[in-house]
C-alpha cells in the first residue's frame, strides 16, 4: 500500500475532487445497507401476517428512492475519482517528456528509446489505474465492508458476525503473499515489454538494412523470441493474479457455511428471526464485493507500485548539463576562443581532445579537417555544451560558454549534425522547425541558400510534401540540404556544419558555400569536412589527428608546409581527376 503514500502529493493536489468522491462512495456504501434490511423486514411482516398493501408501497418507494440516489451518486463519484487519475497520467507524462528534453546525449546512450516509450505508456497506465480504480477499491471495500459489518453486528447478531469473520485473517495473509509475488513478476514483465519495444523500434528504423542483408527471417525469429519472453512473464503474472479470486471465493464460501450453520441454530433457539437470518446472509452477500475488491486492490496496487518505481527512478536521474545560478540570458556573440586542455566523454578514461588552443574572430570561417575519429565532431559538441568533462574553457565574446544559459547559447548556434534528422511533417514545417513563425518567403529564401529549392518544387506537393519518418523518402543529399536550410533560417550568430556537405556533388557544394559567403557577412561559420574543397576558403583551417591540432593556418599557408593537409589535398585532387577522366 506504499504506493498511496508515494502518491499522497497528488491526492493533496486534487483534494477538491477526491474528498467529495470519497464522501459519495461512503454514502453509496451506507445506502446499500437499506435493501437487505427491507428484505428482512418484509419476510418478518409476512411471517407475522402484518404485511399490508400500504406497507408494500411504502417499502417499494424506499427501495426506489434509494436506487435513484445511488445511481446519481455513482455517476458523480466516477467523475470525481477517475477524472483526477487521468490528470495524474497527463502530469507524469508531461514531466517525463520535459525530463527527456533536458537530458544530455549520455542519458540516451544508457537508455534505449523503446524502454523510454514503455515508461511513458504502459507504466503510466498502471499508475493511472492505481489513482483511479485503486482509490475506488480501497475506499469502497473499506467503507462497504465496514458499514456492512457494523450493520450485521449491531442490528442482527454480533456473535454470528464474529463467527463469520474467522476465515478473514487467512484471506489477508494469502493476498499479502500474492501481492508480494505480483510486484516482483510484474516488474519483470514490464522490463520485458520495454525490451520488446526496443526491438520493434530498432527493426522498423533499420528495415532497409535488414532487407538489404536478407535478414528478415532472422529478425522475425529474434522478435518472436522476445515476444515469447514477454508472454511467458505476463503468463506468470496472470497465474499469480488468478490466485486472488479462488482464494477469496473459498473464504466467502466458508463464511456463508458458518452463517447458515450457526444462524439456523440461532433461529431454532429463538435468538434470530427468519427475516433477520435472511437479512444477515444478504449482508454477507454484500461482503463478497469488498473481499473481491480487496484482492483486486492488491493486484492494482502492486502493478502501480512496480510502475511508479520505474518512472520515479527515471525522473530521479540528474540532468547532466545545467545552467549556473547567474547564467546570462542574452545571446552570445563575438570572437570564439578555445582553451581546452582535455575533454573526455562520460565513462571514458582517455581524453578525446587534448591541447586544443585557437581563436576565431567574429565573422570568420573555420575549417576543421582530419580522418575519421580525429575529434572534429567532439570539437563542436563541447562548444554547444552537449557534454560535461571539459578541462579548460571556451569563450564567446570574452565570456565562458558556461556563463550563458543553455537556451541562450543554443539560440546563437545553428547546428547541422552528421546524422540528419527530419520529422514526419511537411518540408515547409521541417525547414521552419526552429523558427515556427517564419513566413513562407523566408522559408523559400533559406531553401534557395541551401540549394534545395529546385528539388522541392519538383515534388508533387512542393513545400507541402510530407516527409516520411526520418526523411525516408528523400535522398541523402536532399536531407543534408534541408537540414542546412533549417539552420540557415535561424540566421544564427554561429553556424556549425558537421560534415554536412558530404552527400552533395562538387558543383552543389560550391553553390552552397558561395551562398553562405554572400549571406553570412559578419557571422561566424565552422565547417568540419573530409573534403578539403569544402574548407579551402576558410580564414583558419585546423588539421586534427588523434584529438590534437597538428597543423593550423590558411589554405595557402598549409599548402606551403609538408604535412597531412598538403598530402591529402594532392590525393583528393588526383582522385577528382581520375573520377572525371582527366
Amino acid at each position: 500500500m506504499s504506493i498511496f503514500k508515494d502518491l499522497w502529493w497528488f491526492f493533496k493536489l486534487e483534494k477538491k475532487s477526491y474528498i467529495p468522491g470519497v464522501f459519495m462512495l461512503a454514502l453509496v456504501a451506507l445506502l446499500e445497507l437499506v435493501p437487505p434490511r427491507i428484505v428482512g423486514m418484509t419476510v418478518d411482516y409476512i411471517a407475522e401476517g402484518e404485511l399490508t398493501r400500504g406497507l408494500i408501497w411504502q417499502l417499494m418507494l424506499i427501495l426506489l428512492g434509494t436506487a435513484v440516489i445511488v445511481y446519481i451518486l455513482r455517476y458523480l463519484w466516477r467523475i470525481m475519482i477517475f477524472g483526477p487519475s487521468v490528470r495524474l497520467a497527463r502530469l507524469l507524462r508531461n514531466n517525463l517528456y520535459e525530463h527527456f528534453t533536458k537530458m544530455s546525449p549520455s542519458f540516451y546512450q544508457r537508455r534505449r528509446v523503446g524502454d523510454l516509450m514503455a515508461h511513458s505508456t504502459n507504466d503510466l497506465q498502471a499508475i493511472q489505474q492505481t489513482a483511479g480504480a485503486g482509490v475506488l477499491t480501497l475506499v469502497d471495500s473499506l467503507m462497504t465492508g465496514g458499514f456492512v459489518l457494523i450493520a450485521m453486528a449491531t442490528t442482527i447478531s454480533w456473535k454470528l458476525t464474529l463467527i463469520c469473520l474467522i476465515p478473514l485473517p487467512f484471506m489477508a495473509l494469502s493476498t499479502n503473499y500474492y501481492g508480494t509475488l505480483l510486484h516482483r513478476t510484474f516488474h519483470k514483465a514490464q522490463a520485458a515489454f520495454s525490451s520488446l519495444n526496443d526491438k520493434v523500434q530498432e527493426s522498423v528504423n533499420g528495415v532497409k538494412v535488414i532487407k538489404t542483408f536478407g535478414q528478415e527471417m532472422e529478425d522475425i525469429q529474434e522478435f518472436e523470441k522476445q515476444a515469447e519472453d514477454v508472454v511467458k512473464k505476463n503468463v506468470t503474472v496472470a497465474k499469480i493474479d488468478s490466485l486472488f479470486d479462488p482464494t477469496i471465493g473459498l473464504i466467502i464460501g466458508i463464511s456463508f457455511f458458518l452463517a447458515l450453520a450457526f444462524g439456523s441454530n440461532y433461529v431454532l433457539q429463538g435468538e434470530l428471526t427468519i427475516g433477520e437470518l435472511i437479512a444477515f446472509t444478504t449482508y454477507l452477500g454484500l461482503l463478497v464485493w469488498p473481499m473481491l475488491a480487496f484482492g483486486w486492490l492488491f493486484n492494482i496496487v502492486e502493478r502501480g507500485r512496480a510502475s511508479y518505481d520505474r518512472v520515479s527512478s527515471l525522473l530521479k536521474e540528474e540532468v547532466d548539463i545545467k545552467d549556473g545560478a547567474d547564467a546570462k540570458k542574452e545571446i552570445p556573440s563575438g570572437d570564439i576562443i578555445y582553451n581546452v586542455n582535455a575533454f573526455s566523454y562520460p565513462n571514458e578514461s582517455e581524453p578525446l581532445l587534448k591541447g586544443i588552443h585557437f581563436s576565431l574572430k567574429q565573422g570568420e570561417t573555420l575549417g576543421i579537417v582530419g580522418k575519421t575519429g580525429s575529434g572534429k565532431t567532439s570539437l563542436l559538441k563541447v562548444l554547444i555544451r552537449e557534454f560535461n568533462g571539459v578541462e579548460g574553457e571556451i569563450t564567446i565574446g570574452g565570456s565562458s560558454t558556461h556563463d550563458f544559459a543553455l537556451e541562450a547559447l543554443r539560440k546563437a548556434i545553428g547546428y547541422v549534425p552528421q546524422d540528419h534528422f527530419l520529422f514526419s511533417a511537411t518540408i515547409s514545417d521541417n525547414i521552419a522547425f526552429a523558427v515556427p513563425e517564419a513566413s513562407f518567403e523566408e522559408i523559400i529564401h533559406a531553401a534557395k541558400l541551401a540549394n534545395i529549392h529546385e528539388d522541392i518544387i519538383q515534388f508533387t506537393d512542393g513545400y507541402q510534401t510530407m516527409v516520411g519518418e526520418r526523411g525516408v523518402s528523400l535522398s541523402g543529399g536532399q536531407k543534408q540540404r534541408l537540414s542546412i536550410a533549417r539552420a540557415l533560417l535561424m540566421d544564427p550568430e554561429i553556424l556549425l556544419l558537421d560534415d554536412s556537405l558530404s552527400a552533395v556533388d562538387a558543383k552543389t557544394e560550391e553553390r552552397i558555400l558561395h551562398a553562405l559567403k554572400e549571406n553570412r557577412q559578419g557571422k561566424t561559420t565552422i565547417i568540419t569536412s573530409h573534403r578539403l574543397s569544402a574548407i579551402g576558403h576558410a580564414h583558419l583551417i585546423l588539421v586534427m589527428v588523434d584529438g590534437r591540432i597538428v597543423q593550423s593556418g590558411t589554405h595557402s599557408e598549409l599548402m606551403e608546409e609538408e604535412g597531412w593537409y598538403r598530402d591529402m589535398y594532392h590525393r583528393q585532387a588526383l582522385e577528382s581527376l581520375v573520377e572525371h577522366g582527366g
